[in-house]
């Protein structure tokens, strides 16, 4: 909690379905709008906020991953998928993506983020859990004092993944650690001057202890950004032009107590984030020197 991260926001809409049904994470008007074909098109502009795989992302240097679910209503079975508006890729496979590099880079640990899930009961709970457990077995670390848990922790424990389930049955596995550790708060703003002045707030707030804290460093279009900006899309509207501003906030930052942990953003691979983020932790060990 100590160290700083780099995250992706929405991790996995890198890729969406077109031709599969609306999620059931958005508005009725929007299920009725999108039987016209040319609908779906613009909802991908605006869903996709990544451009890089899972595979690609670890590469990159990211290591915590903003994960929303839904099963596909009208599927046989409890299948889960990724969704953002529209639907991903099953979970099954990103996990399996994810465990691959793990496998390859056994020092290298990653947060895994289940915030949002739709159209899921229990029995969609019971079966996502029991893939997280298959896809990472003996590498899943326990819920434990957030402080005990350092880089020298997890390897000599060999484990290397965090997974966060904000959902109570997260209280019946060892390894699901709740929602509460890993406060994410969201600005919700068009505008980036806003964003930043939440973003600093919101780590004067941080809990001192007992937690992880994800900065989202991200726009959120409003219906009339949307519709302003139809065939332009997300990256083009707003990621692009404040993609530079977010850049200089993060590099004023510093990591430790109170200060920066884990910073998400759009579209990663646009700036030189993933250098920025892991260069700040040099900073730590300035203040170890003296010691």
């Amino acid at each position: 909690s100590y160290l700083l991260f780099l995250g992706s926001h929405d991790s996995f809409s890198y890729w969406v379905d077109e031709k599969s049904p609306v999620g059931p994470d958005q508005a009725t008007a929007i299920k009725r709008l999108a039987r016209i074909s040319l609908v779906k098109k613009i909802m991908k502009k605006w869903s996709v906020t990544q451009n890089l795989t899972f595979k690609e992302q670890l590469e990159a240097g990211i290591r915590y991953f903003d994960l929303r679910v839904s099963s596909k209503p009208g599927e046989i079975g409890q299948e889960a998928y990724f969704i953002h508006g529209l639907f991903g890729i099953k979970v099954w496979d990103g996990l399996k993506e994810i465990n691959t590099f793990l496998e390859q880079h056994p020092k290298e640990v990653v947060f895994l983020d289940f915030n949002h899930f739709y159209a899921m009961d229990d029995s969609h709970h019971y079966f996502l859990i029991n893939r997280i457990c298959s896809a990472f077995g003996s590498k899943l670390c326990s819920v434990e004092c957030v402080e005990h848990v350092t880089l020298q922790y997890m390897w000599e424990k060999k484990h290397q993944v965090l997974v966060f389930y904000h959902y109570p049955l997260y209280e019946e596995y060892p390894f699901l650690w709740p929602g509460s550790k890993m406060p994410a708060p969201w600005a919700n703003t068009t505008n980036v001057h806003k964003l930043l002045q939440f973003l600093e707030t919101t780590l004067e707030e941080r809990s001192r202890y007992g937690t992880f804290h994800v900065s989202q460093a991200i726009l959120t279009p409003r219906v009339k950004t949307i519709a302003r900006h139809l065939i332009r899309g997300l990256k083009n509207t707003l990621v692009h032009r404040n993609l530079p501003l977010i850049l200089n906030w993060v590099k004023a930052q510093k990591p430790g107590v109170m200060g920066v942990n884990i910073i998400t953003s759009d579209f990663v691979e646009l700036v030189d984030f993933a250098a920025t983020v892991i260069a700040l932790n040099d900073l730590l060990l300035e203040e170890d020197e003296p010691a």
